[in-house]
């Protein structure tokens, strides 16, 4: 199973725009606009598993909601500070959504 997470960022929005729009010129298919979207799913998530090495903390004011379904938890949390060695970021409200990326790499690295 590979997360889909990515796929509402600007590069997955935009990849997903111009394969409508390839699907509507009849330049591809459906299906192989599927298999793009999986293979883009499947290479952002390796990469960023394999080739960021950054760390962030971050503290929170109140954590407001969370929920676990389908083995992804969903944190909504107030009042978060966050840190990076030197720099300092506040902001009112985030989302936070957790994937056993793990499990995901090692599955991509079978096939």
């Amino acid at each position: 199973m590979t997360y889909q997470l990515y796929r509402n960022t600007t590069l997955g929005s935009t990849l997903q725009e111009s394969l409508d729009e390839l699907i509507q010129y009849g330049q591809i298919t459906p299906q192989l606009a599927m298999k793009v979207l999986l293979q883009f799913d499947k290479a952002v998530n390796s990469a960023l598993a394999a080739r960021v090495r950054s760390r962030l903390s971050f503290k929170a004011g109140k954590l407001h909601t969370y929920r676990f379904c389908d083995n992804v938890w969903t944190f909504m949390l107030n009042d978060v500070e966050f840190r990076e060695v030197q720099e300092i970021a506040k902001v009112s409200k985030v989302k936070v959504v957790a994937c056993d990326g793990k499990a995901v790499v090692e599955e991509a690295s079978r096939r």
